[in-house]
């Protein structure tokens, strides 16, 4: 500031002008780019379905014979992580069922020699982002809401995008997603159809959920 009461910028602040003229040229270009690369598919991996050591198909197991994913995922209901099966499980039914299919070459291989079968990790989100299922399906959200229609799969694929800004829609407003927990794994429930008392217990959750505002807290999933 001079004797006049004016500002003046330091002469050295001049050589600042070039980088700020590259900056307002850049950054639109930069913002468009990270925007659309961000919100792609290919980004999100939204279709991702990886080849697995072994032939597997959901839409036989849960959509034809209508197995509950509790049989083979243990651990919704109790841990932060779905639990992959162990070969026994499979085995529980194969040791009698096609018990010599080459399709289940490498399943009997691992249940003789005790070497687990490495499964190809679909849904895998960030390290930086914490989920936890029980928390999740004790409350009422549906196995479908994450993982989509997984009873008419043939080969498991990600179905919705998990993004941040996907999971705090439904932090914000979690209602339309919550059901009875007996209905967690019914692929075919119909909130229309749900009876007096469904509904009821519905509301019953809804009451017990956290604020809005802890549902969307930073601290809620990156701990």
């Amino acid at each position: 500031m001079d004797s006049s009461g004016q500002f003046h910028f330091p002469r050295w602040s001049n050589l600042l002008l070039p980088a700020i003229g590259v900056l307002a040229v850049t950054a639109p270009i930069y913002l468009i780019t990270l925007v659309g690369y961000g919100a792609s598919p290919a980004t999100i991996n939204v279709g991702y379905r990886p080849e697995q050591p072994v032939e597997f198909s959901h839409a036989i197991h849960v959509g034809e014979l209508g197995m509950d994913c509790r049989y083979c995922h243990t651990t919704v209901e109790q841990a932060a992580f779905a639990a992959i099966p162990p070969t026994a499980t499979c085995m529980s039914c194969h040791t009698n069922i096609h018990p010599k299919s080459i399709k289940l070459l490498k399943v009997r291989e691992s249940y003789q020699t005790g070497q687990p079968i490495e499964w190809v990790k679909v849904h895998d989100l960030p390290d930086y982002a914490y989920f936890d299922h029980a928390a999740h399906v004790n409350k009422g959200v549906s196995c479908l809401e994450c993982h989509g229609r997984i009873d008419r799969m043939e080969v498991v694929h990600q179905a919705e995008e998990l993004s941040m800004g996907w999971c705090l829609d439904c932090h914000r407003d979690p209602t339309p997603s919550i059901r009875p927990r007996g209905q967690v794994t019914n692929m075919e429930w119909d909130p229309a159809m749900a009876t007096d008392e469904e509904q009821a217990e519905i509301e019953r959750i809804h009451k017990s959920l956290k604020s809005t505002r802890q549902l969307t807290d930073c601290s809620t999933c990156h701990r």
